[in-house]
């Protein structure tokens, strides 16, 4: 049961990332709630209203199948409106931005909850309408009905308005750096703070058995609880292979165990590894690394030529950088201290050398960015690091952007002052050659 629930929550952190989840919910929840007010209106909900109440309710057949067709015809025309400007939104972010940002504005709860809005009051107007006899008597006309509805159009407005101010908003680049730096930053502190120091080195896993994938797909979800409970139960150690994150292609080796286990055991393991066709930051941190270089790589494209974009990006992974380098290299799930499952990950060097290599190619001619790059590695340097091997990297960086500047810049006067803005802030000089 327990593996099931695993599962089930695994599955659903997939699915809800889908635009159509929450609108389908809200939907269904819609057609529900119609269907237990005709049951109330049976009940003589409506009755009891125009004899207490008689001003809150509608008491004229043709009169409520007017106002529910036009609240219907309304609500039909802002779904089309709304649907026309997140497709506006993700447009302008893919061309202006990068493509990579569309399954996280696709995922914004915010956008499927209003949609969703929009259409759990059509569908409960939609059905409420059915229901009127326009020939009967004021007692069986669904008035309380008519009146929920039109109360449900009334904050299907209110959240048609706050779209209009969100979606304005989301189109922003500062929001959009903003959200991507917010939503790494709580994964990698989570990360950060479920972090334990052990003391034991995880066993060689070069001799061990290798199992191999059965499907394809980005390696977006794994459920370490399951697969902790599988090594304890069968006296197994597993070593995943891919880093968290990746595309994996079918029948690529997917995980290791120390000895052989059969098909029966495999077949639970397996289950546990969710595969997606797009990248989400909240699943893996590191596409926030990916995601902000591609925009200030996209900033400083001839194209666009946008050094005040590129600055601020540089700005948010500084930070991000900083808090990477709390985060040791090896990922480790640890239950009552023994060491079950050793996860790959992208080690920091490799990281800040794939950044850099993509940002160096479009940013080394530009004097005012290469020192805030100077200033982010400087910045770095002074930052708590659990990897001596850390601050390596950032002299190594450094060093290699002085160098592409150098190369890059025609103008003696600018690459003096980058040398000795380099030397003020103690970073290592590129070696000259002889």
């Amino acid at each position: 049961m327990k593996e099931l629930y695993n599962r089930t929550r695994s599955f659903f952190n997939v699915v809800e990332s889908k635009i159509a989840f929450y609108p389908t919910v809200f939907a269904l929840l819609g057609f529900h709630f119609a269907i237990l007010m005709l049951y109330l209106e049976n009940l003589g909900i409506s009755k009891y209203l125009i004899e207490h109440f008689p001003i809150l309710v509608v008491d004229n057949g043709d009169t409520a199948m007017t106002i529910l067709s036009s609240l219907i015809s309304g609500l039909i025309s802002m779904v089309v409106f709304s649907f026309s400007m997140v497709m506006l939104l993700l447009s302008q972010a893919s061309s202006n931005y990068s493509p990579r940002l569309l399954p996280g504005l696709i995922s914004d709860k915010r956008h499927q909850i209003i949609l969703g809005i929009y259409l759990f009051t059509i569908i409960y107007c939609i059905f409420v309408l059915f229901s009127i006899q326009p020939t009967g008597d004021k007692y069986q006309i669904p008035g309380f009905s008519v009146l929920l509805g039109i109360l449900e159009t009334v904050v299907s407005i209110g959240a048609f308005i706050y779209f209009i101010h969100n979606i304005s908003q989301s189109i922003q680049i500062s929001n959009i750096l903003q959200n991507i730096y917010a939503t790494a930053k709580r994964r990698l502190n989570d990360l950060i703070e479920h972090e334990e120091d052990d003391l034991q080195e995880f066993p060689d896993t070069s001799d061990w058995s290798e199992y191999y994938s059965e499907k394809s797909g980005y390696l977006q979800n794994i459920s370490f609880t399951n697969l902790v409970d599988i090594c304890q139960k069968h006296d197994i150690l597993i070593h995943i292979l891919p880093v968290k994150g990746i595309f994996v292609l079918h029948g690529i080796p997917l995980f290791k165990t120390n000895r052989e286990i059969d098909k029966k055991i495999e077949n639970k393991i397996h289950p546990n590894f969710n595969f997606a066709r797009e990248e989400l930051v909240a699943d893996n941190y590191a596409l926030a690394f990916k995601q902000i270089t591609e925009i200030i790589v996209k900033a400083m494209s001839p194209g666009i030529n946008d050094p005040g974009t590129a600055i601020n990006g540089i700005d948010y992974l500084s930070e991000l950088l900083a808090l990477r380098m709390k985060k040791k290299d090896t990922s480790k799930i640890i239950r009552e201290g023994k060491i079950f499952v050793k996860l790959n990950t992208v080690d920091f060097d490799i990281m800040l050398y794939n950044i850099m290599a993509s940002i160096r190619t479009y940013c080394k001619h530009d004097v005012i960015l290469v020192q805030k790059l100077l200033l982010m590695f400087y910045y770095l340097q002074k930052q708590e690091h659990k990897n001596e091997s850390y601050e390596d990297s950032i002299n190594a960086e450094a060093q290699n952007l002085l160098v592409d500047a150098e190369k890059a810049i025609n103008n003696k006067v600018d690459v003096n002052h980058i040398k000795k803005l380099a030397k003020r802030l103690n970073l290592p000089q590129p070696k000259t050659e002889a």
